[in-house]
């Protein structure tokens, strides 16, 4: 992929992370919790892999802490490794938000409450934030 191909797949992927973080802010004030979290994992797996294509690497699976963990430039892991905790946060609601029977007994409605939707919202902020400023300095 050439650079600039790189850097237009990067910027359309964080360009999607935020439409998905502002639908989790939607979510949490309609109230449907579960909803939001897992928009904020979307968010959150999706800047992170902006990230991935603007070092023109091809990322490959869900959980935001193994992208984070993986990633091939050593800059930018230094950039995201605070945020490892975040991305483990996140990836605990990619699957038991979704399916009724990701919980013993309970459907995501009855699981997950306003509390939950607004760490997962500020995790996925935190990222989308360092992810942004990491693509707006080496992605120009």
């Amino acid at each position: 992929m050439s650079v600039d191909k790189e850097r237009y797949e990067a910027r359309r992927w964080l360009g999607t992370a935020e439409e998905d973080l502002d639908a989790a802010r939607s979510l949490l004030d309609s109230g449907k919790f579960s909803h939001s979290c897992f928009f904020s994992q979307q968010a959150g797996e999706k800047a992170v892999k902006a990230l991935w294509y603007l070092l023109g690497e091809d990322p490959w699976g869900h959980s935001i802490q193994k992208l984070i963990a993986e990633l091939p430039d050593p800059v930018a892991i230094g950039r995201l490794q605070p945020h490892l905790q975040d991305g483990a946060q996140l990836d605990r609601y990619y699957i038991p938000t979704r399916y009724p029977n990701g919980l013993p007994d309970l459907t995501p409605g009855q699981a997950y409450f306003r509390r939950d939707a607004e760490l997962c919202i500020e995790a996925s902020r935190r990222l989308l934030t360092t992810v942004a400023g990491f693509v707006n300095q080496f992605g120009q």
